[in-house]
């Protein structure tokens, strides 16, 4: 088991709240996670989507009044939506009896409906987190695992399998799951092959502005059925739409988010490349690292930070603006090659976000000047300076 990040986060948000909810893309380890926690105290696990464990919640204030001093573990929580005014009026009266903290873990495929339940119900009394697929950082030798992750992705199935046959086949499975079972549970009337359709066609277009208009189109779907199922996916935690950079410059900008399959390894069985050959000879080639780089980075971030991208219609853009709370704004350009060259239009675009400095991002390596505001710095040390 890679030990995660999360953890000790996790820790901390139990002791502070009666309620956290885990959210995560199915297959990512949040029921690992939480099995494994050494949270101080027994631990009850009810799987929602078990049927045996589904009939013990028929009359749920009975059943978990009986769990009083345990941490209460939901698996799948989303599928039992009435159960969230029972967990309000449980926490609320262990709250007058004295037990302020862990009483329950939901755990959920970051579907939309927990979240809007939950916030409906259990506001004041629930803290969130997201557990993203396995980050660089959390790798025992990063240095040598990256290339392995980038390629197969961080879902731990596909990551820690035996051969390149095993992960492209979990990988496979995973989306003919989604497309075929959980998607339409998501009340989406459309056929697989449609969805499958329309994921393979987002992933030909990783780090793109989407035309949604003209993505329908070439299903034969109108723009908003396009939209929903998009807006979907990002809600799944499946696909990230990284808002562009909107603050008036005098300048005509790009005012559409870029798209990004959040996960590498997905990308590429959406898109039929088996392998890292396949990988590094294909157009997506640069597009699947700048994502890549860009789901490390943006999950190393300080919560207080924002991100988006900048791009004109003249051409000039930068792959990532971050504004740090502090005021701080940094311009990253993610390049896939160990000698990069600075560009005018980098420059230009830093002029007009009023970037305190630049980095261009590279696979590897420590940071070295181009200029007095621009530097290059290899992923892993960049990773290291912004956490």
């Amino acid at each position: 088991m890679i030990p995660r990040q999360l953890t000790a986060i996790l820790l901390k948000r139990l002791r502070q709240s009666p309620a956290v909810a885990l959210l995560g893309s199915r297959q990512v380890g949040k029921t690992t996670l939480a099995k494994a926690l050494d949270w101080g105290k027994s631990a009850h696990y009810l799987d929602l989507e078990r049927p045996s464990d589904l009939a013990k919640l028929t009359d749920p204030e009975l059943y978990l009044s009986s769990f009083a001093n345990q941490l209460v573990i939901l698996d799948e929580v989303q599928r039992l939506p009435d159960l969230f005014p029972v967990l309000r009026s449980l926490i609320d009266e262990r709250r007058r009896a004295g037990e302020k903290a862990g009483q329950f873990l939901l755990l959920g495929s970051a579907s939309p409906e927990l979240l809007e339940q939950s916030s409906e119900t259990l506001a004041g009394r629930i803290s969130y987190l997201e557990l993203t697929p396995l980050q660089v950082v959390e790798l025992p030798d990063p240095a040598a695992s990256m290339t392995t992750l980038w390629e197969r992705g961080g879902y731990p199935e596909s990551f820690l399998a035996a051969d390149e046959e095993t992960s492209l086949q979990w990988r496979e499975d995973f989306i003919t799951s989604y497309v075929e079972r959980y998607l339409p549970q998501q009340s989406i009337n459309a056929t697989p092959i449609l969805l499958r359709r329309f994921c393979s066609m987002l992933a030909h277009q990783q780090g793109a502005t989407i035309n949604l208009s003209k993505l329908a189109g070439s299903l034969g779907i109108d723009g908003k059925t396009a939209r929903r199922y998009l807006d979907l996916l990002e809600g799944l935690y499946l696909v990230r739409s990284l808002p562009p950079w909107t603050r008036n410059a005098g300048k005509r900008l790009v005012k559409s988010p870029k798209v990004y399959w959040r996960d590498s390894g997905i990308l590429h069985r959406l898109a039929g490349l088996p392998s890292l050959e396949h990988v590094l000879g294909h157009p997506l080639c640069g597009a699947s690292w700048e994502g890549f780089c860009l789901e490390q980075i943006l999950t190393c971030l300080p919560k207080d930070t924002t991100a988006s991208h900048y791009r004109t219609h003249a051409g000039a853009e930068v792959d990532l603006v971050i504004e740090r709370s502090n005021g701080e704004i940094l311009a990253i350009e993610i390049k896939r090659t160990l000698s990069p060259k600075l560009t005018p239009g980098l420059l230009e675009s830093m002029e007009t976000l009023q970037a305190d400095r630049g980095v261009i991002v590279i696979p590897e390596g420590e940071a070295y000047p181009l200029s007095k505001t621009v530097s290059a710095q290899g992923l892993l040390s960049f990773l290291q300076t912004i956490a």
